[in-house]
């Protein structure tokens, strides 16, 4: 059983920064690519950014890159997501993921567990 919980969301001005925290329990997953995906209102879930299981290969959505940075700890379970120069339309509910295997890419698929997610609020 492996469950993930998410933390680190919040309310933030536009231009300001958040750093969520996605702490792994149960069956570690430090052999496993982790995710991050997010999903705003109305819309469909969407692919923000994966990282391997040594932290060596890293992905990220066109939307985000040069913005978003994603890091792994696997002594202390924990896989983070900082996020940067934060926009209006950045604002979602964002999920981290475990990987089916050591390296993940965009698709929903590639991922078998999933957080219950944590509220980020961009302000204008």
């Amino acid at each position: 059983q492996v469950q993930l919980v998410e933390s680190g969301g919040g309310l933030v001005q536009a231009g300001g920064s958040l750093r969520l925290s996605c702490a792994t329990s149960g069956r570690m997953l430090s052999n496993n690519a982790m995710g991050w995906f997010r999903q705003a209102p109305g819309k469909e879930r969407e692919f923000v950014g994966s990282i391997s299981w040594n932290g060596s290969n890293k992905l990220y959505a066109d939307s985000v890159k040069g913005r978003f940075t994603i890091s792994r700890d696997n002594a202390k379970n924990t896989a983070y997501l900082q996020m940067n120069s934060l926009e209006p339309e950045d604002t979602a509910v964002y999920y981290c993921a475990g990987g089916l295997r050591a390296y993940a890419g965009s698709a929903a698929e590639d991922y078998r567990y999933w957080g219950q997610g944590t509220q980020v609020t961009v302000s204008s």
